[in-house]
């Protein structure tokens, strides 16, 4: 909170409001001062003087203790902590004014009053920099979030759908076509078509649940095992009651495009991508590690992304784990 509000600004705040909480002591300081002897005008003032710094130096540290402790955004509680702190303040003001000023009356119904209003602005004041603070964290994160969409739109365009993806769907219906097998070449393109369909409409979307998302992973399933040949399996294993949490668009495909990018599958490398809930009720992918002999050409951007889209939308990170053999990446739902 205070790298927003520094401490000469704090001062400042401080000084206005100790003349407004001292304010009738500066109008009836005149009349106090008539018909006194120097020596007693001098107390006095000097008295004056010490209330006013007083009533800074305490309006101060509450601001501060305000929004440096007190990071919760009730007026309740603000109002309580610095009640007790001003009651704990007013005692030591009348232990150094007993002792110090004690020709000077320095007790009285206003100056209980004048503690009771710090404790009263002072929560005010916190309270209306941290709601000021939290608005424009807000502004900023959706600010941040509108530049990430239109981000994802892009990538969604040009790194979702990419040649080599694209070219590849293309390449396994036209081994389909040469094959002659009427039925798997119509469910393939069905298949295809619906991969195409979800990823051209995410841009539109932000949370999907994960019944929407387990759907098109279906769709692209099917694809990639046609186009390996009984090498690669997927084993989903989610409730149906789990469905109706929610995850950002498109956050399964990244992560299945690049077990196929970054893995060699042929018959002595089967790859089987395990797809379940654990019980912190994270949606886990998981799959072997079959390192390709040549390192693939990517933008590296992918998981980082990926993750960035989930610190936006679900305010938590995924966590990636790598043990050498099994890769496996944990997705938080809400």
């Amino acid at each position: 909170m205070l790298k927003k509000y520094n401490s000469f600004q704090l001062l400042v705040i401080s000084l206005l409001a100790a003349i407004f909480v001292v304010y009738p002591d500066i109008t009836w300081l005149p009349y106090e001062l008539k018909g006194l002897e120097e020596s007693q005008k001098n107390d006095h003032i000097a008295f004056f003087l010490f209330r006013y710094a007083f009533f800074v130096g305490l309006i101060f540290s509450l601001i501060k203790f305000n929004l440096e402790k007190l990071l919760s955004s009730s007026f309740k509680k603000r109002l309580i902590y610095s009640t007790l702190i001003s009651v704990f303040a007013y005692a030591i003001y009348g232990a150094i004014a007993f002792l110090i000023f004690t020709k000077v009356k320095h007790y009285g119904s206003l100056v209980l009053f004048q503690f009771f209003i710090v404790s009263i602005l002072v929560s005010l004041i916190g309270h209306i920099i941290v709601l000021y603070t939290e608005k424009r964290k807000k502004e900023q994160q959706i600010e941040e979030l509108t530049v990430k969409n239109l981000q994802s739109r892009y990538d969604a365009l040009t790194n979702q759908i990419n040649p080599h993806f694209f070219f590849n769907s293309l390449n396994g219906l036209t081994s389909l076509i040469r094959k002659k097998n009427d039925e798997i070449t119509l469910t393939y393109v069905n298949k295809l078509s619906d991969v195409f369909r979800y990823i051209l409409q995410s841009d539109k979307k932000g949370l999907v649940s994960l019944g929407e998302e387990l759907a098109f992973v279906d769709s692209f399933r099917y694809m990639m095992e046609v186009r390996f040949a009984n090498k690669m399996e997927y084993h989903i294993n989610i409730d149906q009651k789990m469905l109706t949490y929610r995850l950002p668009v498109l956050s399964i495909l990244p992560l299945l495009d690049n077990i196929v990018v970054h893995n060699t599958i042929d018959s002595d490398h089967k790859m089987i991508i395990n797809i379940y809930f654990n019980d912190e009720k994270e949606l886990v992918i998981s799959n072997p590690i079959f390192p390709k002999l040549t390192i693939p050409v990517t933008n590296g951007t992918g998981l980082q992304n990926l993750d960035s889209r989930f610190l936006l939308l679900m305010d938590r990170p995924i966590k990636i784990e790598d043990t050498g053999s099994i890769f496996t990446v944990y997705l938080p739902l809400r």
